[in-house]
């Protein structure tokens, strides 16, 4: 059942289409054209919408920016719309609005719903929406990696759940042996580097610097360097304030400031303001007292020994060594200590983590050729279905006497060491398990089978990319399969049967086919044809759908490229009736 459907594109100043209208049926659609009208374009808009690459140099020339415009018609139940409406897309009676603008600049801007989003949520919604498959996706099919990827798609969970918890273990496992060789290999390092740092600590621990013991130190020794210098103005300073027992007649300050108070002292009961004066003066003498007081006792406590002195500039010196090398002063110096002690700790532990990772290693080696084994099961097992039905497919495709299968081959590795043990062998493994998968085609009895990439030609690979897809289609299905000329190099017989074999695969999902071929075309239950002006653009009406007596011209035109060809349009005619004939569609 369609759960989606891509009703109606709208293309402007995009490659030679000048502003054009695409309308699609939910079921089979045929778009055509002479070469070079623009039918490539419908593609290229559509992957555009789904977050394709976005070329500037395919902004039609004149014109600042591009724009494809879709509607697809979505069940609200869906992924897509359920996605779609987690971004801020807005639905309109269940049809989900989807623009991509692309600047000649390169600049390119995805709307979804109404909203601005990134170019990345349209891609994520294409998994869910469209399979787009054209001669570039056939090249794909030729590669290994991309048949492994197709059979595991096939198997669904019974490969995707080993397959995710042989992923996970695979990445612990490359990360543990790159720790252990980074380990290893730099051992000798490691071992400069403890001993560097054994050094200095061994340095700092004879020192034995206290917190701040630099700072208190200079201050030290400075006063001690400046002892008579400091006696002197202390005395100096305490003879000004408190007078000289050796110039009895000197004036001082306290005497100078009692003189004060007693003068006003006699007289302030008649003045607040003068009372609260003498209060002030009676104060300054009491702090004039306690300052000569203990400039009396620093001047008694200054200690000028040379001895002292000596031992606290050799002090100095011992922290400066260790400042000059481990911090800018005795607190970086500690810092350095604390995090070297634990530095040295890690490196010291090295032996031990070593003994750790190779045993956690060979752990996870036999994890990964346990679960290796499980994923080529579950591989060989689809395998044969998915040839099978595969196989019967391309029965229907006109080669009743091919058949597919498929070759799930190990790599023997010489050292264990760099492979994982499967069935009692040592293999290579990858990210993906240690199965090679190739895709063989043997396209009648009595010839060997080979890789397609050497044995298919490209009528044989269309087909094949084909029953690929209708299988897939009854196990994964996608609303929506757009095919790229994939009839390329398919004529005749079997032209017809690929036709047909679309037409079955459009009665549970929106087919659109961009096709040179008639046998294919005349299967469409919606057929468009791409046409361009004198100018050289396509502009609105340029996408026609074709019906009645032109349908039939336009088939002619296909296959005699005369559109007025009696001959050409009985055979025409002949092609429609058989496409719908009650036999047609099987």
């Amino acid at each position: 059942m369609v759960v989606s459907v891509l009703e109606e594109m709208r293309i402007r100043s995009l490659g030679v289409i000048d502003d054009a209208v695409v309308e699609l049926s939910p079921g089979f659609t045929a778009v055509t054209g002479e070469t070079g009208a623009g039918k490539t374009m419908v593609v290229t808009s559509l992957g555009l919408l789904l977050g394709g690459r976005a070329d500037p140099a395919l902004v039609r020339i004149g014109a600042k920016s591009a724009v494809v415009e879709g509607r697809i018609a979505v069940d609200r139940r869906s992924p897509v719309a359920v996605r779609a409406e987690e971004a801020g897309a807005e639905l309109d009676d269940g049809t989900l609005l989807i623009s991509r603008t692309l600047s000649a600049e390169g600049r390119s801007r995805a709307h979804l719903g109404g909203r601005s989003v990134p170019v990345g949520l349209l891609a994520e919604l294409a998994d869910d929406l469209v399979a787009v498959h054209g001669q570039t996706d056939q090249q794909g099919l030729l590669r290994p990696a991309r048949q492994r990827q197709a059979l595991d798609r096939y198997a669904g969970d019974a490969v995707s759940v080993p397959l995710a918890k042989y992923a996970g273990a695979y990445r612990r496992l490359r990360a543990v042996a790159a720790e252990l060789t980074e380990l290893t290999t730099r051992a000798r390092e490691r071992a400069q580097e403890a001993d560097l740092l054994r050094f200095g600590l061994d340095e700092v621990a004879a020192v034995e610097p206290l917190p701040g013991e630099d700072a208190e130190l200079a201050a030290e020794a400075s006063r001690l360097g400046h002892a008579e210098a400091l006696a002197s103005a202390a005395s100096a300073a305490h003879a000004a304030l408190a007078g000289n027992p050796e110039d009895p007649e000197g004036i001082d300050a306290a005497t100078l400031v009692a003189g004060a108070q007693r003068a006003v002292e006699a007289v302030r009961s008649h003045d607040p303001e003068l009372a609260a004066l003498a209060d002030r003066i009676g104060e300054i003498g009491i702090l004039l007292s306690d300052v000569a007081g203990e400039l009396a006792g620093y001047t008694s406590g200054l200690d000028a020994d040379p001895l002292r002195l000596a031992a606290v500039e050799e002090r100095r010196a011992a922290l400066t060594h260790l400042t000059r090398k481990y911090g800018a002063d005795i607190a970086g110096v500690l810092a350095w200590a604390e995090e070297s002690a634990a530095r040295l700790g890690a490196l010291e532990g090295d032996d031990d983590r070593i003994e750790e990772l190779t045993a956690e290693r060979d752990a996870l080696r036999a994890e990964l050729g346990g679960l290796a084994q499980a994923l080529s099961d579950a591989r060989a097992e689809a395998a044969e279905r998915f040839a099978g039905a595969v196989t019967a497919e391309l029965a229907e495709l006109a080669m009743p006497h091919a058949r597919v299968t498929f070759a799930i081959r190990q790599t023997e590795v010489a050292d264990a060491e760099n492979g994982v043990e499967v069935g009692g062998r040592a293999v290579a493994y990858g990210p993906h398990g240690v199965d090679e998968v190739e895709l063989y085609l043997t396209p009648h009895p009595g010839a060997q089978p080979r890789p397609i990439a050497k044995g298919a030609s490209g009528g044989e690979l269309s087909r094949v990319m084909l029953a690929v897809e209708v299988v897939f289609a009854g196990s994964d299905p996608v609303p929506t399969y757009l095919f790229d000329e994939v009839d390329a190099g398919v004529g005749g017989k079997a032209a017809v049967e690929v036709g047909r074999r679309l037409a079955r695969l459009a009665r549970t999902a929106q087919v659109v086919v961009v096709t040179h071929l008639p046998q294919v075309a005349a299967f469409a239950d919606r057929h468009l044809v791409v046409e361009k002006t004198h100018e050289g653009s396509v502009t609105r009406s340029g996408v026609k759908a074709m019906e009645g007596e032109d349908r039939v011209r336009e088939l002619s035109r296909m296959l005699a490229g005369q559109e007025d060809s009696q001959l050409a349009r009985a055979h025409a005619e002949e092609l429609l009736a058989a496409a719908r004939g009650p036999l047609a569609r099987g």
